[in-house]
């Protein structure tokens, strides 16, 4: 089995295949499923992310479940291994954080088993729903805080993996899309 940085190079490098563009574009029907996932649509506090650009592309789904009258919730990197959630609820809420990703500004959010549903990006996922992330662990070590959230992977189809290498603090998610 590959282990997780050559399999993290290897996703990269599919990545690079594609202008930023066309990964905004392939991330129209992965977004337009999430968005009608029953879980998404009877949640009213949803952990998302506000998506780099080698990621499925989430902001307009950001602004469209605000809209919708939901509780959104961003992480935002507070340290080397830390992140805190913090509400979102206009784009004037963001500003450039660690990383260079968009992060929240708006409201600390601590309530975290108020949370419905996590929507988790990843450099990989499998069937079994096992995630591979960028290393740093913020989402396995922020996710068992919100115990009753039911975890939605989201990823590109050359994302999907038969199998990730796992080790026992890995979180599992309950979907991939």
């Amino acid at each position: 089995m590959i282990d997780k940085r050559s399999l993290r190079k290897h996703i990269r490098e599919l990545k690079r295949q594609f202008t930023d563009d066309q990964l905004v574009e392939m991330s129209r029907p992965i977004v337009s499923q999430l968005l009608a996932h029953p879980a998404v649509i009877k949640a009213e506090t949803i952990l998302m992310y506000y998506s780099l650009p080698d990621e499925v592309f989430t902001h307009e789904a950001v602004h469209l479940l605000c809209e919708n009258g939901k509780t959104v919730l961003l992480p935002r990197v507070i340290d080397g291994e830390n992140m805190e959630i913090r509400i979102y609820s206009k784009p004037a809420d963001l500003a450039p954080g660690h990383y260079g990703i968009m992060e929240p500004t708006g409201a600390l959010f601590t309530n975290y088993a108020a949370i419905d549903v996590a929507v988790i990006p990843g450099m990989a996922f499998d069937a079994q729903g096992h995630r591979l992330g960028r290393g740093k662990g913020y989402y396995d070590r922020f996710l068992p805080k919100a115990t009753r959230a039911y975890k939605i992977g989201v990823c590109f189809d050359f994302q999907k993996q038969e199998t990730i290498p796992t080790d026992a603090y890995d979180i599992t998610m309950d979907c991939v899309i």
